[in-house]
């Protein structure tokens, strides 16, 4: 059976010659990137720490995943380097399998927050903390199991379409990837169906009568289906049946009713903590904007925590969610956009608060609309919609925008800062 092995503990940090033991989440800009005088350390810091090659039965698979490293990592396992991620705020994930040794294994992440020219952001009004900031966990699972994919993504995929909203009827297509399976069980809301695979993948339609909806603030219900393999390998996902609509005279339409949005923009870090931040300093946020009476969260300009997602599931939160193209355009970033893209959509596809995919933040800030800026945004725009026909897309402009610029006719949404 697979088992998941928190490994937040033991670590040695290494910053210009200096080693300290510290335990993860952990930021270096915690103190000096708070102070708004953008003279904080960037440049390249290490992580060490000692491995226990896991036990492992014949056709069993070790993958170590990393829920954030800012900016870019390089991973080392016994001096062999496994993996590079260039992203400082999404999963990543590398099978080690093949590189572990019996017994002891050392394990090096060499992390970089240093100026650059192809990872973004490099330009903002905010800090760019470097650091293994968020959990990592070592995942030993089976020969037949869920996929642990590279990029992230979710095991079980759930798209829920409202097709009747007076009758509350919602189609879910489930899909389940798999390594080594020839099945798939599916249970949701008391319907069961088996499923076979086919190149990786088993998909089952389930249709929800009088379907509980998830209705913003008023009831966030959420569903859970179940995947479960022949050898008893289970994964759960959870969604919500809602429906989004955007008018242009009529607003904002949650499940057919004007649903006006109200709410604040967030970023991840606080005094003292930088982005290192707790599950209950994340619950605290939530509680402030809360009270505040907010009804939406831009979640600013990058992806954010898991359990920060799954908040906004659960409290009814509607989610603006976009990646840190901000402010400038890099000549050399392009590929880098659609990565974390890619990343910010696989991994966050089931979240039921999330209303709109954000192409970029205010990028006429500091570049001329010509057609490298237009193309880069069209091509994050068509992969949006390739990976997530079900959302919109928008775009953050900056105020001195002209109204004529052929840039506002790429997503589908525009909004103006």
């Amino acid at each position: 059976m697979s088992k998941a092995i928190l490994l937040n503990t033991g670590w040695t940090f290494t910053k210009e010659g200096h080693d300290e033991p510290v335990t993860l989440p952990h930021t270096w800009n915690a103190v000096d990137g708070q102070d708004g005088g953008n003279d904080y350390y960037r440049g390249t810091c290490s992580y060490a720490r000692k491995l226990e090659k896991p036990e492992l039965s014949d056709g069993d698979r070790a993958v170590l995943q990393f829920d954030g490293v800012a900016m870019t990592a390089v991973v080392s396992l016994n001096g062999e380097k496994v993996a590079e991620h260039k992203g400082g705020y999404s999963t990543f994930r590398v099978d080690i399998t093949d590189a572990l040794h019996d017994g002891a294994n050392e394990l090096i992440v060499s992390v970089d927050n240093s100026d650059n020219d192809t990872v973004y952001p490099q330009k903002a009004d905010f800090t760019f903390y470097g650091g293994i900031y968020r959990d990592v966990t070592l995942h030993v699972v089976p020969a037949a199991h869920f996929a642990l994919a590279e990029n992230g993504a979710v095991p079980v995929k759930v798209t829920p379409a409202v097709t009747d909203l007076a009758e509350r009827r919602c189609e879910v297509t489930v899909e389940a990837f798999v390594v080594g399976a020839q099945s798939v069980n599916f249970t949701l809301d008391g319907q069961q169906t088996s499923v076979a695979v086919k190149d990786g993948t088993a998909r089952a339609v389930f249709t929800l009568e009088h379907a509980r909806l998830w209705d913003g603030l008023d009831d966030p219900y959420l569903y859970t289906v179940t995947a479960r393999l022949d050898n008893g390998e289970t994964e759960t996902a959870r969604f919500g049946c809602r429906k989004f609509e955007i008018d242009p005279q009529k607003g904002f339409i949650l499940n057919g009713h004007p649903y006006p949005l109200r709410g604040v923009s967030r970023h991840q870090d606080r005094k003292g903590a930088g982005v290192a931040i707790t599950k209950e300093m994340m619950e605290e946020d939530m509680a402030l904007i809360l009270e505040m009476g907010a009804n939406t969260i831009r979640l600013a300009h990058y992806q954010h925590a898991q359990a920060f997602y799954d908040l906004c599931d659960e409290k009814g939160l509607v989610i603006w969610a976009e990646i840190p193209y901000i402010t400038m355009h890099m000549h050399n970033g392009r590929a880098n956009t659609l990565t974390q893209m890619e990343e910010l959509i696989v991994q966050n596809y089931n979240h039921p608060c999330i209303a709109v995919w954000g192409l970029s933040n205010e990028i006429t800030a500091a570049s001329a609309v010509n057609e490298e800026l237009l193309e880069n945004h069209r091509a994050l725009n068509d992969l949006a919609h390739k990976l997530d026909p079900t959302r919109p897309t928008t775009m953050a402009n900056v105020f001195m925008l002209e109204i004529t610029s052929p840039i506002l006719e790429i997503p589908d949404v525009n909004s103006y800062n």
